[in-house]
C-alpha cells in the first residue's frame, strides 16, 4: 500500500504527541511494507524533498499571507490577532502539500497512492482538496477536537474545517472508545468512525536501560532527597490538562507524606498561574517546576527518576504520556471523567491493576489518588510491572500500524456499518471503566 500521510509536525520539528505518533506509526507503516510519502510544515530551514528511514519527506516552503487573510476572511479569523501567522502557515502548507501530491506525484511522477491519511484539522484542507480532485480513499484521524481543547469556546473556522474534513472523508479514525462516543454526541457519522489506540516503544522506554547514577543525578537537580518521593507530571500546561488543580492537591497531599516533591515539566499559558498557586499555598519549596520542553531521552530519565506519574486531565482524548509512564514501570494517577482516553489504558482495579482513576477537576480526589499509590510502595511497585506487561501486549506502536492498516483496508462503511476495532480486551476495559 503506498499512503500519503498529511501531518503538519514531523521529526525533526517536533511540538508534542501528534509529532511522536507521526514519528513511529510511519516508521511502522514502512517496516510493514507499506510506502509512506509524508508532507509537512517547513520551518525554512530543511530540505523541501528528502527520504528518512525509508519515509519519503516532501516539505513545501511557505510565503507569509498573513496581511492577506484579513482582507477576505470571517470575523472569527481575524480575531486570531499574532497568530494569524500560524494559521497562514498552516493553510498554505495544506494547498502546496496537496498540490504537489496531485500534480507532481501523481500526475507528472505516475505514483499511485492507496490512501490519504489526513490529522487532524491542521491537515485537513488538504484531505478535502484531495477528495475534490482524486479518486483516493481519503481517512482522517482525529486525535483532538476544537471544542474539546477549548471547552466549547473556540475557533469557529476550526471548527467548521473539522466538520467539513469529516464530511469528505471516507473513513474516521480516533484514537479511544471515549473520543469516539464524543464525535457521535456532535453529530459525526459513528459509521465512519474506527477506534485505535496509539503506542509506545517499551524498547525505548525501557526502565532498564536508565542508569542509576543519571537518576541520583537528576533526583539531586531538583533537591529529592533519597527518602523522598517525587510526583512527576509531563504535558502542556493548559486546563484541560489538569495541573494547576494537581498543585492545589499538594497540601492535602503533604499532610500525610511530608516527604514528596512534585516536579512539573512542560510549557504553556499556566506558567506563571502554577507559580502563584503554590507561593499563595505555601508549597513553593514542594513544587518544582521546569518551564522548558527537553529531548526523548532526558523525557524518559524524568519518568526514570519518578515514584507516581500524575496526569489528572480533563479532557484527554489518548494521552501517550501514559503510556510512556507505563512502559517505565511506573504506577499512574490519571483523570477519568469527560471526554479522557486514560481510562482505557489504566486498569483501576482487580488482579491487573496498574493505577488509580480520580476526577482531575477535583484537587482532594487528585489528593487521595495519589496517597493510594503512596501509602503501599511494594503495591505501587507491583501496579507499575503491570503497567509495563500491558503495553507489552496491547499498546506497541506495531499494534497500533496493523491496526490502522486493517481500516485502510476495510471497505468503505455503508450507512449502517460500523468500522470498529473493539477486541475483547478493550471491551473487558470499558465494562471495567
Amino acid at each position: 500500500m503506498r499512503i500519503g500521510f498529511f501531518v503538519w509536525e514531523y521529526p525533526p520539528k517536533l511540538v508534542g504527541g501528534l509529532g511522536t505518533y507521526a514519528e513511529y506509526i510511519t516508521r511502522e507503516f514502512v517496516a510493514l511494507g507499506h510506502d509512506v510519502t509524508v508532507f509537512t510544515l517547513n520551518p525554512g530551514d530543511l530540505k523541501t524533498r528528502e527520504v528518512f528511514r525509508g519515509v519519503e519527506i516532501h516539505r513545501p516552503m511557505i510565503a507569509d499571507a498573513s496581511n492577506v487573510f484579513p482582507m477576505f476572511v470571517t470575523e472569527d479569523l481575524k480575531r486570531w490577532g499574532t497568530n494569524i501567522r500560524f494559521f497562514n502557515d498552516l493553510f498554505i502548507y495544506n494547498i502546496l502539500g496537496a498540490a504537489k501530491l496531485i500534480n507532481q506525484l501523481i500526475k507528472k511522477e505516475g505514483y499511485h497512492f492507496d490512501m490519504v491519511c489526513v490529522h487532524d484539522w491542521l491537515s485537513g484542507t488538504s484531505g478535502i482538496i484531495a477528495k475534490n480532485e482524486t479518486d483516493v480513499p481519503v481517512v482522517f484521524h482525529v486525535h483532538s477536537t476544537e471544542w474539546g481543547r477549548s471547552g466549547d469556546r473556540g475557533s469557529e473556522v476550526v471548527s467548521h474545517l473539522e466538520v467539513a474534513t469529516a464530511e469528505a472523508a471516507d473513513r474516521i479514525i480516533t484514537v479511544s472508545h471515549a473520543m469516539r462516543d464524543d464525535l457521535a454526541r456532535h453529530g459525526w457519522p459513528r459509521s465512519k468512525i474506527s477506534v485505535v489506540w496509539n503506542g509506545v516503544s517499551p524498547e525505548r522506554y525501557d526502565p532498564r536501560k536508565s542508569r542509576k547514577d543519571d537518576v541520583a543525578e537528576l533526583r539531586r537537580k531538583y533537591g529529592i532527597q533519597d527518602d523522598e518521593c517525587m510526583l512527576f507530571f509531563l504535558g502542556r500546561l493548559t486546563w484541560v490538562k489538569g495541573v494547576r488543580n494537581l498543585v492545589q492537591a499538594m497540601p492535602l497531599i503533604l499532610e500525610e507524606y511530608p516527604k514528596t516533591k512534585l516536579v512539573v515539566l512542560g510549557k504553556g499559558e499556566q506558567q506563571r498561574d502554577l507559580i502563584e498557586t503554590a507561593n499563595r499555598l505555601g508549597i513553593s519549596d514542594e513544587v518544582v517546576c521546569r518551564y522548558e520542553f527537553v529531548s526523548e531521552d532526558e523525557r524518559i530519565l524524568h519518568y526514570a527518576a519518578s515514584d507516581v506519574c500524575i496526569f489528572p486531565s480533563t479532557y484527554e482524548p489518548f494521552g501517550i504520556v501514559s503510556l510512556e509512564a507505563m512502559s517505565m514501570a511506573k504506577p499512574l494517577v490519571v483523570g477519568a471523567h469527560g471526554v479522557v482516553g486514560f481510562r482505557e489504558q489504566v486498569i483501576p482495579s482487580g488482579p491487573d491493576q496498574n493505577g488509580i482513576h480520580i476526577n482531575g477537576g477535583d484537587s482532594a480526589d487528585i489528593a487521595w489518588g495519589v496517597k493510594q499509590v503512596l501509602k503501599d510502595p511494594e503495591r505501587a511497585k507491583k501496579w507499575g510491572e503491570r503497567g509495563r506487561e500491558r503495553v507489552l501486549q496491547y499498546f506497541t506502536w506495531r499494534k497500533a500500524a496493523e491496526q490502522t492498516i486493517q481500516v485502510y483496508d476495510a471497505p468503505t462503511p455503508g450507512p449502517e456499518q460500523e468500522l470498529s476495532l473493539e477486541t475483547c480486551e478493550t471491551l473487558k476495559t470499558r465494562a471495567e471503566t
